[in-house]
């Protein structure tokens, strides 16, 4: 399947059976820029950069889609129009994979109806990378209708995110949060805490030491494992360690790669 070709703006193509995987949120192209840096710039001391190669791919709620398909599952994703004009461009040093610096092309992106989305899904992931496609009010909506949505966002947690049936959140927005985590929260929160693992229900669950060459897109691999193996048993605590295990996997390599 031509990935690209898969991925959706505004309309979703349906097939005459219930599909499994709805992603809906914001989405981008990631570009990696790899360059050699053999001097300091002569008017301030910042290296002179000089590009070797680059390599793109869908980012954000599109890089949770394409990693969906690569374990195999049917999947849709509701994503913002012209997404490959808005871009996250990673200017990485080739031999050591030191990153300098990430410059983004993302304006605000412009607000989804809600009222296109169709339901008929299995489970509904909401990827929310708070560009402005998606409101609270819209992820409330999304969770209010449809009883197995999973949300990961960029977003401050609070009541809009009640309905939802897990929350992936990582170390830093969890901290961010913290202060509007209510009884109706803390026990849907899936915490990942990079080389430490992940904390579901005050459980740690370790992953296995790796060698870490980039995390960019790490998050986006967790979330789509754990929903194909939330999907195949229903059994959340082996959807987590399925989920670590993928994360584990896709840091040991260079640049955002998919589950393989």
């Amino acid at each position: 399947m031509n990935q690209r070709l898969s991925v959706l703006s505004a309309t979703v193509y349906r097939f005459s059976k219930m599909k499994e995987v709805l992603v809906i949120g914001d989405s981008c192209e990631d570009v990696f820029v790899y360059c050699s840096a053999n001097r300091l710039c002569p008017d301030v001391p910042v290296p002179v950069l000089n590009e070797k190669y680059r390599t793109s791919n869908p980012g954000m709620a599109a890089n949770v889609h394409r990693n969906i398909l690569a374990l195999g599952v049917e999947c849709d994703l509701l994503t913002n129009q012209n997404w490959e004009d808005f871009s996250k461009i990673r200017y990485v040093h080739d031999e050591s994979n030191h990153m300098f610096f990430r410059a983004d092309s993302l304006p605000r992106i412009k607000p989804f109806d809600t009222s296109k989305i169709c339901y008929d899904y299995h489970l509904i992931i909401v990827s929310d990378y708070d560009k402005g496609f998606l409101s609270k009010s819209d992820i409330r909506t999304i969770c209010s209708h449809h009883d197995n949505v999973f949300i990961d966002s960029k977003k401050i947690l609070g009541s809009w995110a009640h309905d939802a049936r897990y929350i992936k959140i990582n170390h830093t927005e969890y901290h961010r949060s913290k202060d509007h985590i209510d009884k109706f929260l803390v026990d849907k929160i899936i915490r990942t805490e990079g080389p430490r693992g992940c904390v579901y229900q005050d459980e740690i669950y370790p992953v296995k030491k790796a060698e870490i060459k980039d995390v960019s897109g790490a998050g986006d691999s967790f979330l789509a494992s754990l929903v194909v193996k939330y999907l195949e048993n229903s059994d959340i605590i082996e959807s987590i360690k399925f989920a670590n295990k993928c994360a584990s996997e896709v840091v040991t390599r260079r640049g955002i790669s998919i589950i393989q």
